[in-house]
């Protein structure tokens, strides 16, 4: 089966994870795949393939060759929530030819005036949504290129040490390691598959929380309320003016961190707020954390009733720390790239995977590309030669590895 195969049999496997839930996997849908991804892998020779009860599916590839190392690769399987996952009908767009890409009839344009990147797919085949949905490239484009390398390594039959391979769940609610089993997996180090161009080599990511304040209203008749009423959506207004307007997604880049408001829900007696905080630097991840209970203070001291309560925990911390012991990993990737006519490029992940919290486990494991872009959207596309590429490059490190 080729990349282009499987890719457009996994995404037609809806697996949008959600964090309301309290299961693990967080939604059924996750363990349909995985239990499909069992089957395909018996079928092409993984005997010992074989899924979690909490949806994790695992695989070896025996050795070939006697090697030190065992190396793994590991892709998840859900999609996120943000836009629907379910019903997605993918466009194949051949010999892409530079132009705008009409996205069915939803309305919607896939152009490189707004993605100049898509110009350098002149050529190449993409494969889009129709306007309606995301297309699960993060991260089905990653396992499809994990299950086609290993298919490969088992016909070509080329020296080569042990191989595991890892499914995960729920990862786009950042809980794609909670059960992952590190010690049964047996890797020396690994690499998550869930990059974006072709090319990329990831070793930085970053810390992460989540915040969630609670303000706690007082509930007055307007026509009496003078004095009386605390309108905890205005205090939620107040709170968040009083952080950094410039430190958030939509205006910044790179380095720079940010803090996150992703959703709000209130009324006059109760408001709840959701945020997420990112810096790649430690120090600077507690300073935003400490302006948001400043925040929360300073408004517990001008309101008698204190209605705004702060609780911030951590989600995952930057895995460069944990890389930098073990540079044969990142030298192992930079080598096959290379091998394969791809020049590394090494950039901070303006996010995270669960190649961050496997590293803090025990399991260095920086994360490669999978040639999508515009993940989490109905803009979504990947680069099929790309992913081909991905692929041999994955098979090419499985020889590399010592």
């Amino acid at each position: 089966m080729s990349v282009q195969e499987m890719f457009l049999d996994l995404v037609s496997y809806p697996t949008t994870s959600d964090d309301t839930t309290g299961a693990t996997p967080s939604t059924p849908g996750q363990k349909v795949l995985g239990a499909h991804i069992v089957d395909i892998m018996q079928k092409m020779g993984i005997e010992d393939a074989y899924m979690t009860d909490t949806g994790y599916v695992y695989g070896t590839i025996p050795a070939t060759a006697e090697r030190k190392n065992t190396v793994g690769f590991v892709a998840h399987m859900d999609t996120c929530s943000g836009v629907s996952g379910e019903n997605i009908k993918p466009q194949v767009i051949k010999d892409y030819d530079g132009q705008d890409i009409p996205l069915g009839t939803s309305g919607l344009t896939l152009s490189p005036t707004d993605f100049p990147p898509m110009l350098g797919h002149k050529g190449k085949t993409l494969i889009t949504t129709d306007g309606t949905t995301l297309l699960g490239g993060d991260d089905k484009a990653g396992v499809a290129e994990i299950l086609c390398a290993a298919q490969e390594i088992l016909a070509e039959k080329k020296p080569h040490g042990r191989v595991k391979l890892g499914f995960t769940p729920d990862e786009e609610i950042g809980q794609g390691a909670d059960h992952f089993d590190v010690e049964g997996f047996g890797c020396d180090f690994a690499y998550t598959v869930d990059g974006g161009a072709l090319g990329e080599l990831e070793y930085e990511n970053f810390n992460a929380a989540a915040a969630v304040v609670e303000v706690s209203g007082v509930s007055i008749h307007p026509g009496a309320a003078k004095g009386k009423m605390v309108n905890s959506a205005t205090v939620a207004m107040e709170f968040c003016g009083m952080l950094p307007q410039n430190a958030v997604p939509e205006h910044t880049e790179g380095y720079e961190g940010f803090i996150h408001l992703v959703g709000i829900q209130g009324d006059v007696e109760h408001t709840r707020m959701q945020f997420i905080i990112r810096d790649h630097d430690g120090e600077l991840l507690e300073q935003k954390n400490q302006l948001m209970r400043d925040a929360a203070a300073y408004l517990n001291q001008k309101y008698p009733t204190q209605p705004v309560q702060v609780s911030i925990t951590e989600s995952y911390r930057n895995m460069k720390e944990q890389i930098l012991p073990h540079w044969e990993v990142i030298e192992v990737m930079e080598k096959s790239m290379r091998q394969n006519g791809v020049e590394p490029i090494t950039m901070p992940i303006r996010g995270g995977t669960d190649g961050a919290r496997l590293s803090y486990m025990g399991l260095p494991c920086p994360n490669i590309c999978t040639g999508g872009a515009n993940a989490h959207g109905k803009l979504e596309y990947v680069v099929v030669e790309d992913m081909e590429k991905i692929k041999d490059i994955i098979k090419t490190a499985v020889e590399t590895v010592e």
